[in-house]
């Protein structure tokens, strides 16, 4: 797929839409590619490299998981260990093209790769999800019933803090607020789900 799209280093990162810290299995992309099972790390892939990038609570289990996946093992923090955007801007060649599905990407870490990438005229494609495609037996994307949060444990309802965000955006002048991590969602409106293992939230 990279050859056919003329794609030089493709990034899988391990979240979500709502770049949740503990995502749902439809999206526990790195362990379906790699075997690699940690709740952190980014995958680059290239023509003649694949290399995943996490920290040390993972290297002992990351050693064991990536053997002869022909996945190498990036240890960050460590002494002359580039981050994984420096490492691509330094490894591609000028007009190259790194790919990913920009929904899973938060908006700064995509404006620190074009910043980075600018320096060599290395093209960004932000649209590009290879790995629906490939992932023939992907899990669904959970959709459990959604209970209330009884007030009991809540202590507001949802109108009241409704009323407070509202009277928080009155005070910046501000027209819309828009929320994306589930967490808050859940606690705005009393609600609770269990898309998430161990997390109770709901996909929204």
């Amino acid at each position: 797929l990279m050859h056919q799209y003329k794609i030089d280093a493709y990034l899988i990162t391990m979240s979500d839409p709502h770049l949740s810290e503990y995502v749902a299995e439809h999206w526990r992309i790195i362990k379906w590619f790699s075997g690699f099972s940690g709740s952190t790390g980014n995958l680059v892939i290239t023509r003649d490299f694949a290399g995943l990038w996490t920290d040390s609570r993972y290297f002992i289990q990351a050693e064991e998981q990536l053997k002869d996946s022909g996945i190498e093992l990036v240890k960050l923090k460590v002494a002359h260990t580039p981050e994984f955007i420096d490492w691509i801007s330094q490894a591609l060649s000028s007009d190259s093209t790194v790919a990913f599905d920009g929904k899973l990407l938060p908006a700064t870490l995509v404006k620190m790769m074009e910043l980075k990438f600018s320096e060599k005229q290395i093209q960004i494609m932000s649209d590009c999800d290879f790995i629906s495609e490939l992932w023939k037996e992907r899990p669904e994307v959970p959709h459990n019933e959604i209970f209330i949060h009884e007030l009991k444990y809540a202590g507001l309802s949802g109108k009241e803090k409704l009323d407070m965000v509202k009277s928080e955006m009155s005070k910046s002048n501000s027209d819309y607020f828009i929320i994306s991590s589930l967490e808050d969602i859940a606690w705005l409106f009393n609600i609770r789900g269990r898309d998430i293992p161990y997390v109770p939230v709901t996909i929204c």
